[in-house]
């Protein structure tokens, strides 16, 4: 074993004071002449002899340790740490050793007892006498963990304020869903339908409503936008909407209030809504009309080309007089005829080409479907959608379909 080496060995179990005086530890030339240069630097820097005992520090050191370069050079560069820090100490310079250089993430111990986050970098060299020496720079990199804690509690709470929020909107979806138009059986007539909010809640809604005895209220509904703020304003609308329908009101006059209310009440010319409704009498055989602003309504018998009912109406929600004198037209049913109602989640959809399906490819659709029996002609149309869109639904989607019997 090299003379050196041994006196590495057997440091530990002398006195500081010994160790001057086995070590004769003189600091060498070079470093002399480069105490300058280091003091300059913002990086505290330490530099061990090959028994890794600290030799020197600069002033951005001491500040960092808290001691005075006195109470430091001379003492083993690990022996500031815990037994537990040493171990992990011990690992890195072994890695440091055997590649001659190391950069790791730790802390410096500090003279309150504390712990400074540093980024520790080391690199060993031999001066021009053959003698090995590392040096050691340390980087405060404490407000970077205090930002770094901070983000992890924003992010925390950021987290739980999203669980809240996703919390509400399962909530709000449930509640939407409860307000999706049903399928019934109701005086020799069967309806079907269906409900999609593109997001976790939309801006569409539909009625299948037998309100008394003698009629059949049919209507689907579309808000502008999508997300929260239209399934809010569609709910109100809906709720609206039933008060309308439970008077007994015409829906030439139902269309008046609903404009009236969402411009009286909800106050912005954003909050724009267009609507189809239908009302069919307990026999089947006629039905009331009113559209406003919205995709054409169908009427189709097996084998036959769609009839296309058009809206009489503007959009609501913008001007007051978007409700045309005569909203409602009347129409004769006959056993076995279809009526289609949807909004344009099924017809503003485009393919790979960009073409747009529109009323003309909703209708061949509706043509093509309604050779199926009843309960298998929804699923079909919605089928032949899909597989005409290029890509996942962008636009909520409601469809309700009425067959007479």
């Amino acid at each position: 074993m090299a003379p050196r080496a041994k006196f590495c060995k057997i440091l530990p179990r002398l006195s500081m004071h010994l160790i001057g005086m086995v070590m004769n530890t003189q600091r060498p030339e070079w470093l002399a002449q480069m105490e300058d240069i280091l003091e300059t630097l913002n990086q505290g820097v330490m530099i061990l002899d090959d028994c890794r005992n600290i030799l020197f520090i600069n002033s951005k050191m001491e500040e960092m340790f808290g001691l005075p370069a006195s109470e430091v050079v001379g003492r083993n560069g690990i022996s500031f740490y815990t037994e537990d820090e040493r171990k992990v100490m011990a690992g890195h310079i072994e890695r440091g050793r055997e590649a001659g250089q190391n950069r790791f993430e730790f802390v410096l111990p500090v003279k309150d007892g504390s712990r400074l986050p540093v980024i520790i970098s080391s690199r060993a060299f031999e001066d021009p006498d053959g003698l090995m020496f590392v040096v050691v720079t340390f980087t405060d990199i404490s407000e970077q963990k205090q930002a770094e804690a901070k983000l992890r509690h924003a992010n925390e709470k950021l987290e739980q304020r999203q669980n809240e929020i996703e919390e509400d909107l399962l909530l709000a979806a449930r509640v939407q869903q409860s307000l999706a138009p049903q399928s019934l059986v109701w005086g020799g007539m069967s309806v079907e339908a269906y409900f999609h909010p593109v997001r976790t809640i939309g801006g569409d809604f539909g009625l299948v409503s037998p309100l008394d005895d003698r009629h059949l209220n049919l209507l689907v509904c579309d808000v502008s936008g999508h997300g929260i703020g239209s399934a809010l304003v569609a709910n109100r609308i809906y709720s609206e909407t039933m008060t309308q329908l439970r008077s007994g009101a015409p829906l030439s006059e139902m269309l008046r209030q609903l404009n009236r209310f969402v411009m009286h009440n909800l106050g912005s010319s954003a909050l724009l809504f267009t609507l189809a409704a239908a009302r069919i009498d307990i026999g089947g055989r006629r039905m009331i009309f009113a559209g406003a602003g919205h995709p054409p309504a169908m009427i189709v018998t097996p084998g036959e080309e769609p009839r296309l009912l058009e809206s009489r109406s503007m959009v609501l929600g913008g001007l007051a007089d978007a409700v045309a004198v005569e909203a409602a037209l009347e129409v004769d049913l006959n056993p076995g005829d279809r009526v289609v109602l949807y909004t344009d989640g099924i017809s503003e959809v485009f393919d790979s080409s960009g073409e747009m399906l529109g009323t003309a490819g909703v209708q061949k659709f509706v043509r093509e479907t309604a050779l199926l029996p009843f309960g298998e002609m929804k699923q079909a149309l919605l089928d032949s959608v899909e597989a005409w869109r290029d890509g996942p639904p962008t636009d909520d989607m409601s469809l309700v379909l009425l067959e007479v019997s």
